[in-house]
């Protein structure tokens, strides 16, 4: 209802044919021309696709169209004389008839109804308010008879679609019959337990309704009540059956509208003998065919509508659907098309033989710009920017440089083959001035005919009568096949109103073809200026959105320098603009040029140009005249050199893009006399060298551009260096700017260019815009600023020699340091000073070997919160510790680890508080079991009972470490990780910690007295199956039920139920509870306070009952022993007090569903139990968050919509879902005559639950108000659009 607003966007490059693309250019952009289909769409005002589906029927309906015609002036009036006092202006008819004529005649995509509906008296609102299509069909006849009052057309409606019903009542005894006659505009017919169209009318006009038994009917002529039969006929039937199907429905048990979606058929011709008065007539009088199909898409409150038609006068022009064509066209081959152009084999990971394939299988040999994405997506199921975009580039540059292959046609718009342009037959037409006349029509109306040299195979696109169907969707005309009419037989997208003509009505032919049949002559010329006046528009939209402005260079102001074209005078801007039509050739571009340059001599070449960061480049030379500018590849912005096509000034010029220049940051080592590096900032750096950071200290820059093309060797070559002297490449992932002070610091590394890169290209070693390159002789290496090792050379430039903060604590940077206490100093360092001669320095500068000889130190960092790290490798360099310049460093007493070690925290028992764990340095190749004995002798504890656990994110004790054989590499322990040394044996793998929960009887006094005495237990407040009498048995004494902690089980996932039981049972807090065995015990799962299920099968593991660490677990004390199955249900089941609103105390039913869990077997179940009859039993389930009871009736029964026949409820399923612990209640209805279950505890929740909902309602009405944010969802449902009338205001014409 709404338009297509989810159409995917255009592919780009398609600017001669995009609307978006062209409509910031020139202004408002003209309405496209009408379609393939020839046939015009209305535009949706935002909610009136029922209008346009009615709309669009009726002007297809021609004899309707004719006598709407056939008023003119004299009887209708003039729409200019409309707002004169006292002129009687028939409105409505006159726009309708304008609108009419827009649709057949004017050369647009869509039509707008905006003056007939201001006729109809409807404001701007009405346009988006939904309406029902079969209220409008009335509304919209009756406004159009009240204003043809008193013309020759105040019967035509009448007589094209009234017909009569005769109603029928048949007395039994003395056979008097009494009819009565009514009119109808349109049959409703019954959907809702029927399934096709004839058994609604069979309902309607065969069978018979009988008065008996306590209905019966008085006779007149009897005068008594006697036995009748009623029944109805049609008696007058009209040349125009309209069907209205009754798709939506009331629920009354639910008190809301729905839809029906069931499937409900309809033929296309049909007989309406049998449910006639008088069935002795020709047979052809009681035939029709259907020839419209209103759609409705969606539910009872909102949707959209479009129509299916049949052209009966075959005005628009049907093709086959292009998903079946594509289909058959490609079973056929190469025979389905010209002989003398063969279609290409297809091969999907060419994008030129797919784009061509599609082109060549077109009938007119040519495709849209605009839907040649859509096309390449269907016929290879991806779209272009996702299979070839990353190596081709857009698809409309791709077009332009395979010119020689495809060309562009009908201004712009389409594209083409060149080696099969389309004749002037197949390639649709331009937009006309005028309409198109029969010949015109009856030429391309049909893509089959013999006329066509495109035309496939008759097989292919059969043409019999009744194919000419189109889905008309708002604007979007398509062609569909009368079989898509099976379609909408169901679904939430389905037929809901039928239109039939008699088949008698045949038409003149002189009608087919003919758009302007029986138009009146002035709205022919009408059509005519508005098609004129669109033809101008585009022709100037066209001319304003196709003027490209292009960036001419000349020669002239250009010189060759460093590989690329820079400008002689670079503070001005040599470049010229011009503005062209793309659609003009570049022999008129050329010309227009040579005009421009009056003092141009010789040759002219244009090349396609383009700045780069090196300066400008050329790439390829326009040489065909003969393309047109689009095609050539220039576009705004696009910049062209004008030259000689050889030199510039005196200079050869290498183009293509193997050429393009890459501008390098060249440095070199700026040394003094004395050889002393010279301190310099930005010496020689110009374009470029900005991109990194300030090394002018002891280097120098310079920007110089070479040809992508040209060798490493070239390049030494012309940077004049001799051949001895090395080429080095910046460290990928050292450059400076990436890497700052905070990677180490120091020296920048290098790359040497070996030998056999000396005759490779800069772009095959992949050096780009930006690289910098370093040129050194080779005795640079004898000054400190170079280090050669291996490959990777090392610059360490004055400004890398910075310092370290060394800071050293006393007692290990403990709090309360006094600052007397901390000393610090200042250490040189530079990435590639080992940390170990930062700490030497440091030491002697504090003079602690004076003040403590022979004591150990090591080097730590300290993080943003001033926690000490783990100590630093000694043996690496400031830069591979990862240790920042100009940061601090604190010096602590302890040993430093080595590169193969690894410092740990641990912790003996529980998680350690900060600062007070103890400190451990391990191999890094050592055991799990050899690193706790090193941990239990650090501390001087004995034994075996002892095992590791780490730390989680929570930093509390997680899992246990239980391979003891893994190396702390293997498992992946860090540097500076705490482990937590646990007493115990280590459990074995797939063990589980499980909390166990005791359920607290209330009426054993003593249990609770034994509980109160554990001060340290924790209590739970777990949710039961519903609140019930206080003599309740124990799991469902309320709604709330108390839980009491009974400690932690670790225990295999491999251990069945049984051992849990048994293992729980040793529990400390339940050593007073009597059980005599496991079977006494019942085991409960808790999901979220919640008892969820029990847990079954003594023999099963935990692993296959889907036990986790962590779960919860709550077990309760019975007094029998009890084992159930899988489908044995534990229910509670409460007797309702008979004549009062409660019940009986409940009981514990378990109830077998193995065999079958329908509602008679749970009936006769209970019935067994309380000694009753099954059918004198009423139950329901209790639903407890909502305080409400839902029946449980014995015969509800569902279908399968797979296997045609009704299969047995499920309680186990939908939508009871019967599980442990629901509350079953029972209504004995011998004696019990009340069948409400809901107690005055329920109504009082259900009190409560609106209660909470109103507050929740006010409270998101205040915060929608006060403006904080927006409203959350209350649980309410969602309030509608109210619904307006619909009404047409009609004046009085009388």
């Amino acid at each position: 209802m709404f338009g297509n607003l989810f159409e995917e966007e255009e592919e780009e490059g398609f600017a001669s044919a995009s609307s978006r693309g062209r409509a910031a250019k020139g202004g408002d952009e003209p309405p496209p021309p009408r379609g393939r289909s020839n046939l015009c769409g209305i535009k949706n005002q935002g909610g009136t696709c029922y209008l346009n589906s009615l709309l669009q029927t009726l002007l297809f309906t021609p004899e309707f169209r004719e006598e709407l015609f056939s008023l003119g002036p004299d009887e209708l009036g003039c729409l200019e004389d409309k707002d004169k006092p006292g002129a009687k202006v028939r409105v409505i008819p006159l726009e309708l008839q304008r609108l009419f004529a827009s649709l057949l005649l004017v050369d647009q995509q869509s039509a707008s109804t905006a003056s007939l509906t201001d006729s109809f008296g409807w404001n701007s609102s009405e346009g988006t308010n939904q309406h029902d299509v079969q209220e409008l069909n009335r509304i919209l006849f009756s406004a159009l008879e009240h204003s043809l009052v008193d013309t020759s057309g105040s019967t035509f409606i009448h007589r094209l679609y009234h017909g009569t019903i005769v109603n029928s009542i048949a007395c039994k005894e003395c056979g008097n019959v009494s009819q009565r006659q009514e009119d109808f505009l349109d049959l409703t017919v019954c959907v809702c337990g029927m399934s096709s169209l004839e058994d609604a009318l069979w309902s309607m006009f065969v069978e018979e309704e009988l008065f008996e038994g306590n209905n019966l009917y008085r006779c007149a002529q009897c005068d008594r009540l006697v036995t009748a039969a009623k029944s109805a006929k049609l008696k007058k039937l009209p040349p125009f059956m309209t069907v209205s199907l009754l798709r939506f429905s009331f629920d009354f048990a639910k008190c809301e509208r729905y839809k029906e979606t069931g499937r409900y058929s309809f033929p296309i011709t049909i007989n309406l003998q049998p449910f006639c008065e008088q069935t002795d007539g020709e047979e052809s009088d009681y035939s029709y065919e259907l020839f419209s199909v209103i759609i409705h898409k969606g539910g009872c409150y909102g949707g959209h509508y479009h129509v299916y038609i049949r052209d009966i006068d075959q005005l628009g022009q049907w093709e086959p659907p292009e998903e079946e064509y594509k289909l058959k066209s490609q079973k056929k081959g190469k025979e389905d098309f010209k002989k003398d152009v063969c279609e290409p084999k297809l091969q999907e990971d060419d994008p030129l033989s797919v784009l061509t394939a599609i082109i060549a299988q077109e009938p007119s040999k040519s495709v849209l710009l605009d839907q040649l994405g859509q096309k390449l997506m269907d016929k290879i199921g991806s779209s272009w920017s996702k299979k070839f975009r990353k190596h081709y580039g857009p698809i409309g540059k791709f077009l332009q440089s395979h010119s020689d292959v495809f060309m562009l046609v009908s201004n712009g718009t389409r594209v083409a083959l060149k080696a099969n342009p389309p004749s002037p037959v197949t390639e649709p037409p331009s937009p006309v001035t005028e309409p198109p006349g029969p010949t015109e029509q009856i030429t391309n109306s049909d893509p089959s005919t013999p006329s066509d040299p495109g035309a496939a195979d008759p097989q292919l696109e059969p043409k019999k009568e009744g194919s000419h169907w189109f889905d008309l969707n708002d604007s979007t005309v398509t062609s569909i096949r009368e079989s898509d009419i099976e379609k909408q037989f169901q679904g939430k997208e389905s037929a809901y109103m039928l239109f039939y003509r008699k088949t008698q009505l045949h038409r003149s032919s002189e009608a087919l073809n003919n758009a302007q049949y029986k138009v009146p002559l002035h709205l022919i010329h009408m059509a005519q200026e508005e098609n004129i006046k669109l033809q101008h528009m585009r022709e100037k939209f066209e001319a304003t959105n196709n003027t490209v402005e292009l960036r001419l260079h000349l020669a002239t102001h250009y010189r060759l320098e460093n590989g690329a074209l820079q400008p002689i005078n670079k503070e001005q801007d040599r470049s010229t603009t011009l503005s062209f039509d793309r659609r003009k050739t570049v022999g008129d571009l050329r010309l227009a040029i040579y005009q421009m340059l009056d003092q141009w001599e010789g040759d002219m070449a244009l090349t396609m140009a383009k700045s780069l960061p090196a300066g400008l480049h050329l790439y390829n030379t326009i040489i065909d005249d003969g393309v047109s500018v689009y095609s050539a590849g220039l576009q705004t912005n696009s910049d062209l050199f004008v030259w000689n096509g050889r030199e510039v000034c005196g200079a050869t010029v290498l183009i293509g893009a193997e050429w393009e220049p890459v501008l390098l940051t060249v440095v070199r080592p700026h040394l003094g006399e004395d050889g002393i590096p010279e301190v310099e900032d930005g010496v020689g750096c110009e374009e470029g060298s900005g991109g990194f950071e300030n090394e002018g200290t002891g280097l120098k820059k310079e920007a110089r551009g070479f040809a992508g093309a040209a060798t490493l060797g070239e390049v030494k070559e012309a940077l004049g260096e001799p051949k001895e002297s090395l080429l080095c490449q910046e460290h990928k992932g050292r450059k400076r700017a990436e890497q700052g002070a905070g990677e180490g610091g120091g020296a920048s590394g290098w790359r040497l260019f070996p030998p056999d890169d000396m005759h490779r290209t800069l772009k095959e070693l992949s050096l780009k815009d930006g690289d910098a390159l370093l040129v050194l002789e080779p005795q640079s290496f004898d000054s400190s600023m170079f280090t050669l090792n291996g490959d990777v050379v090392t610059v360490t430039t004055p400004s890398d020699c910075r310092w370290l903060q060394v800071e050293f604590q006393q007692n290990g940077g403990e709090e309360g340091d006094k600052e007397e206490e901390r000393k610090k100093v200042k250490v040189p360092a530079t990435g590639n000073m080992l940390l170990c001669e930062v700490k030497h320095r440091a030491i002697e500068e504090l003079q602690l070997q004076e003040s403590l000889p022979g004591a150990q130190y090591c080097l730590r960092q300290v993080d943003c919160t001033g926690k000490l790290l783990p100590p630093v490798c000694e043996e690496m360099s400031v830069r591979d510790a990862g240790v920042r310049l100009m940061t601090t460093l604190t010096l602590c007493p302890g040993i430093a680890p080595k590169a193969s070690q690894l410092f740990l925290h641990f912790s003996v028992g529980t998680a350690p508080s900060a600062g007070m764990e103890m400190d451990i340095i391990v191999e890094s190749t050592c055991t799990v079991k050899e690193c706790l004995k090193t941990m239990l002798d650090a501390v001087g504890l004995d034994g075996t009972c002892w095992h590791l656990r780490r730390l989680d994110w929570c930093e509390d004790i997680g899992e246990p470490i239980v391979d003891e054989d893994a190396s702390l590499t293997e498992l992946k322990i860090n540097n500076g990780e705490t482990l937590i040394v646990t007493e115990g044996q280590l459990p074995p793998k797939g063990f589980l910690k499980l909390s166990v929960w005791f359920y607290l009887d209330p009426r054993d006094n003593s249990m609770e007295t034994d509980f109160n005495g554990h001060t340290e237990e924790q209590t739970l407040e777990v949710v039961t199956a519903g609140k019930t009498h206080s003599q309740s048995s124990p799991m469902y004494a309320g709604n709330m039920a108390e839980l009491k902690s009974v400690g932690q089980v670790e225990i295999s996932d491999e251990a069945t139920l049984e051992d849990f039981k048994t293992q729980v049972m040793t529990l400390p807090s339940l050593q007073d509870v009597c059980l005599p065995t496991a079977a006494f015990m019942r085991v409960w799962q808790l999901e979220g306070q919640r008892l969820a299920r029990i847990l079954r099968g003594q023999h099963l593991t935990l692993r296959k009952l889907k036990l986790t660490s962590g779960t919860d677990l709550c077990v309760q004390q019975l007094l029998k022993e009890e084992d159930l199955g899988p489908k044995e249900v534990l229910l509670n089941v409460k007797m309702g007090v008979p004549g009062e609103r409660c019940y009986y105390p409940p009981e514990e039913l378990v109830w077998d569903a193995s065999r079958d869990s329908s509602p008679r077997s749970l009936r006769t179940c209970l019935a067994s139990h309380y000694g009753l009859s099954p059918d004198s039993l009423l139950l329901a389930k209790h639903q407890p968050e909502k305080h409400t009871w839902e029946e449980i009736s014995n015969w509800n029964q569902q279908v399968s919509k797979k296997k045609k026949k009704k299969k047995t409820e499920s309680l186990l399923g939908a939508p009871f879902h019967l599980k442990d612990g629901d509350t079953i209640g029972i209504k004995n209805l011998l004696i019990d005559n009340n069948r409400d279950f809901v107690t005055m505890e329920d109504q009082q929740g259900q009190q409560r639950l609106r209660e909470q909902a109103e507050q929740r309602r006010k409270g998101g009405q205040a915060a929608g108000s006060d403006g904080v944010g927006p409203c959350k969802k209350t649980g309410i449902t969602k309030s509608r659009k109210p619904e307006v009338a619909l009404s047409i205001n009609v004046g009085v014409f009388r």
